[in-house]
């Protein structure tokens, strides 16, 4: 007969410590019938008689109480580990594993985590960040960031807000070398290139053509595998830059860089949190994503409206409509932030 033998131990722990066969059952909502079947089935697959049982009392037989006296503080022992891990799963504190992009997203995932520890000083997060794809799974993850959907299954992914790829120069550069009045005419601009940390791979620039995106070729005039270096050079009026908008954005609206070719910006790219099913997520985990849901969900410092693009495109005076050939170009598209 088949046996569950910690449902069994602890009925007959129970049993041990009320001396009643009809209390053991009333504290453990089972049958007095089930009680008893229990302690047949321990007895039977120990080999051993309990207890000394008639219909009115109970005591332990001298096996019983030796087995009482090895079992009792392993149960609970058990007892306390069970409701520890019950409790922790309820209680905002503890370690918090965080997954996100090198690229772009670290500045963002800052002030989330810092407004989360503030809230729960408790909290003790394990940040990683890194442009690789990782397995969700063995990394332990408890919530995560990336461009896109996540590729592992059993993973629920919540997206966020879109992520522009914005031509941009700095009134230095356009002074010095002109703006590019199309598209074609970046190959004859200079132009930074992103490689992605992760692959090692060169990112091409994407931009919207009509209703499709494509690939645009550059020649590259710098090539970094660091987005604040490919920024700084950007600035710095040497070179054109496919930058993401969350990085571009706030130097736009300071009038510091300038977008170019607004209407070829793609808009197919979102960020997205992940995670596993909430139902078995600690209650910290909730409590980011829920953070994260109500800070980033559509946040308008983040992403630009294309009146507010068309603007910032026309807020300088024209610059001097010269290029100059042989100019490298080339930047980051929505891939250097995987």
């Amino acid at each position: 007969m088949a046996i569950n033998e910690l449902r069994s131990i602890s009925i007959f722990v129970t049993a041990a410590e009320l001396g009643s066969l009809r209390k053991t059952a009333a504290a453990l909502n089972i049958s007095p019938q089930a009680a008893s079947q229990a302690f047949a089935q321990l007895e039977q697959h120990l080999d051993v008689r309990l207890f000394h049982r008639t219909t009115r009392s109970m005591a332990l037989t001298d096996e019983g109480r030796r087995f009482l006296e090895e079992a009792q503080p392993s149960l609970l022992g058990l007892r306390r580990a069970l409701h520890t891990v019950r409790q922790a799963k309820d209680e905002i504190a503890g370690p918090l594993r965080i997954v996100g992009p090198r690229s772009t997203f670290q500045p963002i995932l800052w002030r989330l985590i810092d407004e989360f520890c503030q809230q729960y000083p408790g909290i003790v997060p394990d940040v990683q960040l890194e442009d690789r794809v990782g397995n969700w799974v063995e990394d332990r993850v408890d919530v995560g960031f990336r461009l896109g959907l996540s590729p592992h299954e059993g993973v629920i992914a919540r997206p966020l807000f879109p992520v522009q790829l914005i031509i941009c120069a700095s009134p230095e550069y356009l002074r010095t070398y002109g703006a590019p009045e199309s598209v074609a005419a970046l190959q004859s601009h200079r132009c930074s290139v992103f490689r992605n940390p992760g692959t090692g791979q060169i990112v091409p620039w994407r931009v919207k053509v009509g209703e499709d995106e494509v690939q645009q070729p550059v020649v590259p005039a710098i090539c970094t595998n660091d987005e604040i270096l490919e920024l700084h050079a950007v600035l710095a009026g040497r070179v054109i830059g496919q930058l993401a908008g969350v990085t571009a954005a706030p130097y736009i609206r300071s009038m510091q860089l300038r977008p170019l070719l607004v209407d070829h910006i793609p808009d197919r790219y979102s960020y997205f949190v992940y995670y596993g099913s909430r139902n078995a997520q600690p209650a910290r985990a909730r409590a980011f994503i829920d953070l994260a849901l109500r800070r980033l969900v559509d946040n308008s410092e983040y992403v630009m409206s294309m009146k507010e693009l068309r603007a910032a495109a026309d807020s300088l005076s024209n610059p001097k409509k010269r290029t100059r050939p042989g100019a490298a170009s080339a930047g980051r598209g929505a891939g250097s932030a995987m």
